[in-house]
This record gives C-alpha cells, structure tokens and sequence, in this order.
C-alpha cells in the first residue's frame, strides 16, 4: 500500500500532461539567429520568430516563459498553447534565466510582494504567490519556503530565516519543517505509518501522522559503488556499469567520445589500477552531485537528460563524480569520474585524469 501514493501521483500528472502535449512545437531562429519562433511536428509555423534569446525553451509542451520587444520596450510574460498570455513581467528568474515548466507547471514572481506561486499548464495560478521561494514541482510535490527575509552580500541576493514545507500541488502541507535537500528523490517517494528502515531512504514525519521516505541519491550511490561497482572491477562488469559511450578528456584535443566497449578495451589495465584505489581506505576522495553538462553531451541521445530549456534534469538524473586527490599534496591535478543516474542505475559516463594517457 505504502508504494500507491507514488503511483498515483505520477500516472495522474502524467495524464494530465500527456493529454496537452501531443503535437509539442519545436523553436527554430529567423535569418540572422536573432529571435525565435515555434513549428509544429509537421513543420507548420505556429508562432512566427519573435521572441529574443532570453526565451530559453527549446520545446513548447504547454507553458512556456517569454520575452519580446515591442515600441521600443522589452516585455515578458507567459505564453499557454492555445495563445492565452498571463503573468507580465512577473517571471521567475534564476542564474539569469527564466523558469522552465516541470510536469505541467511553472513557477512565477509577483512582483509587488516578492512572493512566489505556481501556475498550470492553462494559465491558471494553483499555487498563490504566497511563498518566499519555492522549487520546481516534482512528482506533484515541492518544498515551499515561507516568511523569510531577503539580504544582499553586494553581488547577491538571498533567504534567511524562515520555514520550510513539503507541499502538494493542491497546496496542502505534507511536512512540516522539511529542510531543502536537492539529494531526495521525489519520485522514489512511499507513505507508510512507521519510518522506513531502508538505509538509502530519509524519513519525514507528515501532519497526518505518516512518514513520508525518499531515495536519498547520495546514500543510493555510495551503496551501489561499494557493493555493487567496486566489488567486481572485471572488464566485462565496468562495461556492463558505463553509458554507451564514453567521454573523456584528452589533449590537446579536448572532450572526446568513444563507445564503451573500445574505450574500456584499450585502457582497461589504468582504469582499474585508478578504481583499485577507492578500495583503499587511505585514499583521498570525495564525492559532488551535479548534473549533466549540456556543452559537452549535446548529441540526441543525451535528450531525455535535459529538459525543454536544456537544462539538466539533476532531479531525476543526477551525476555523481569521484574526484580523487593526488598523494602528493604539492600536485594539484586531480583524476575525475564520472557516473549518470539512468534508468538503469549508475553508469561510468565521463573521466579526466590527472596523468594524460587515456586512449
């Protein structure tokens, strides 16, 4: 029973989302590159090229944040598929771009307050702009952060104090007191009326009583490497846990692709020497969650990694790297691994090294 509330929340999101983009438009440039406009999956131009390079979305599934110039002036709003504009000049903008809609929504700012809301797939606010920041909407959940304070160091802004809240897209409180953690996996997310005893999961007591767990990414990851990865270093077993292709770095020619099966062949004997070290409990290593860098892995079957702004969807797809330290303390270089959380678990997908001999 714990496992139904995941399920439902994502096939009945899914039908809702699923049911609006069928035709999704794909953004294509005028002459010069200068603006761009939307096509159907026919070709057939739907929105001629207007919008300037601030309009981030390379898709149009429902709701999408733009920015024109009209008279001389500079406006942005929202735009829905059927045309319908909302939210002038109150977007939400984060690391100088606009938001990108998730699951059929999309976060905007009211600017009179500062406060943030979240609006539908059709335009229509379903969370009030009531909350001092908010995440992305994730499996139909986000963590809300109410009545803190905005400060400045000069160059930048950010919250203190304040609370913050697990909340349902209904805007209905799950937890209360639920620290932001970018490692949970909300998709992962069960139900159940004693705490899970899982060790990769994070338990939350809900105001109904409940827990609410999630796969915690960094506890997953760290299970799998010891137990699963590093226990059978074998070439077929390193083969088996790396993407199909193999990014590394190489000089002088940069960022180069190989597929799996002749890079590991041809430097197999160094790979495993480098990953025998992990083993070694005096090894200095550490390990950074981020996602995938959408300047290096461009071609079609990175896609599915990134959404329609091409931003990395570390929410679902995180990438763990090993960054090991050199023995000697005077060497700054630093050998670099690593692994893309994919539907089929952990894979080996980029490496850098400090001694330059990867072929």
């Amino acid at each position: 029973m714990k496992k139904i509330l995941a399920l439902w929340i994502f096939l009945f999101l899914n039908f809702l989302v699923s049911a609006q983009n069928n035709d999704i438009w794909t953004s294509f440039p005028n002459k010069d590159t200068t603006l761009i406009g939307f096509k159907d999956k026919n070709g057939n131009v739907k929105i001629e090229p207007k919008f300037s390079g601030f309009t981030t979305a390379r898709q149009f599934e429902n709701i999408i944040a733009v920015t024109e110039e009209k008279k001389g002036k500079w406006e942005s709003y929202y735009l829905t598929k059927s045309g319908k504009i909302i939210g002038r000049d109150s977007l939400y903008v984060f690391d100088n771009g606009p938001d990108c809609e998730n699951e059929g929504f999309i976060r905007f700012t009211d600017r009179k307050t500062d406060k943030m809301g979240i609006f539908n797939s059709d335009g229509k606010i379903v969370i009030p702009a009531e909350y001092s920041n908010l995440t992305k909407v994730k499996n139909g959940m986000f963590i809300g952060l109410k009545d803190a304070k905005k400060e400045t160091d000069g160059e930048h802004s950010f919250w203190t104090g304040g609370k913050e809240f697990l909340v349902d897209i209904h805007n209905k409180i799950l937890v209360e007191s639920f620290t932001y953690n970018d490692d949970l996996n909300f998709y992962s997310v069960e139900k159940s009326k004693e705490p899970s005893k899982d060790p990769i999961r994070d338990n939350f007591l809900g105001v109904d009583g409940q827990y609410y767990s999630f796969i915690n990414f960094g506890k997953e990851f760290k299970e799998w490497l010891q137990n699963t990865f590093l226990k059978n270093l074998s070439k077929a077993n390193l083969e088996k846990h790396s993407f199909d292709k193999i990014t590394y770095w190489k000089e002088p020619n940069g960022w180069i692709s190989e597929p799996k099966t002749k890079f590991v062949d041809q430097n197999y004997t160094y790979l495993k020497l480098k990953l025998e070290e992990l083993k070694n409990p005096k090894t200095d290593y550490f390990v950074t969650s981020d996602g995938l860098n959408q300047f290096i892995f461009e071609t079609e079957e990175y896609d599915i990694y990134f959404n329609n702004c091409n931003e990395s969807k570390d929410w679902i797809y995180p990438v763990k790297s090993i960054i090991i330290n050199p023995k000697n303390k005077a060497d700054f270089k630093q050998d670099h691994f690593e692994f893309l959380r994919t539907e089929n678990g952990y894979k080996l997908i980029s490496i850098s090294l400090a001694k330059d001999n990867l072929k």
